[in-house]
C-alpha cells in the first residue's frame, strides 16, 4: 500500500510495456536500415529509429483511446527512462541529463507530428523528406529516405491491421525491413 502511494509499486501494465518495448527495440535494430540505407549506427541514429517505432505504436493507438492510450503512455515513459539511462552510460552527468532529455523529448514530439501528418495524408514524399531532415541532415539527398519511408508506411499498415486486444497483451508485429541497396 505504501509503495503504491509513493509511486514505487510496479504499474499494472509494466510486464506488457516491457514486452512491447523489447519488440520495438528489436524492430529498431534491424540491420537493413543501418547497413543498406545509411541510417547512422550511432547513439543518435539509434534514438531516431527507436523514436520512429515508438511513434508508430503511438500513432496506431490514437483512434482506440483508453486503455491502449494508457499503455502507450507507459511505453513512452519507458522509452524516455531508457533514453535517460543511455545518456548516463555515455557519461553525461546528472546536471546535464534533464536538459538533454527535454531536448530529445521535443525532438521526438516534433518528429511524431511531422511523420503523423505525412502518414495521415498518405504522402510518402513528405514522409521521406521528414525522415531525411531528421535522420540524415548531413546529406543533401539521402537515398535511404525512400526505402525507409516505404518501410514506415508498411509498418503503419501492419500495425493498423493489429487488433487492440493483441497490443494490450504485448503482441506487436513490425514488418521486416526489406533489403534495398542505396547509395549514401
Amino acid at each position: 500500500m505504501l509503495k503504491q502511494l509513493l509511486g514505487l509499486a510496479p504499474k499494472p501494465n509494466q510486464a506488457v510495456v516491457e514486452k512491447l518495448y523489447r519488440q520495438i527495440v528489436a524492430a529498431a535494430r534491424q540491420p537493413v536500415p543501418y547497413e543498406s540505407w545509411s541510417v547512422p549506427d550511432t547513439p543518435l541514429g539509434r534514438f531516431e529509429m527507436l523514436s520512429l517505432h515508438v511513434f508508430l505504436l503511438m500513432h496506431r493507438a490514437r483512434p482506440d483511446g483508453a486503455p491502449l492510450s494508457e499503455l502507450v503512455q507507459d511505453l513512452t515513459d519507458e522509452f524516455f527512462r531508457d533514453v535517460d539511462h543511455s545518456l548516463r552510460e555515455l557519461g553525461i552527468g546528472d546536471l546535464g541529463i534533464a536538459k538533454r532529455v527535454k531536448k530529445l523529448a521535443r525532438m521526438f514530439y516534433g518528429r511524431a507530428g511531422a511523420y503523423g501528418e505525412a502518414i495521415e495524408s498518405g504522402d510518402r514524399s513528405a514522409l521521406a523528406a521528414a525522415l531525411a531532415r531528421n535522420i540524415r541532415p548531413d546529406i543533401a539527398e539521402w537515398q535511404g529516405a525512400a526505402p525507409l519511408a516505404d518501410y514506415v508506411m508498411a509498418a503503419h499498415l501492419a500495425l493498423a491491421g493489429q487488433d487492440s486486444e493483441s497490443l494490450l497483451r504485448g503482441e506487436i508485429a513490425f514488418p521486416t525491413a526489406a533489403e534495398r541497396k542505396t547509395e549514401a
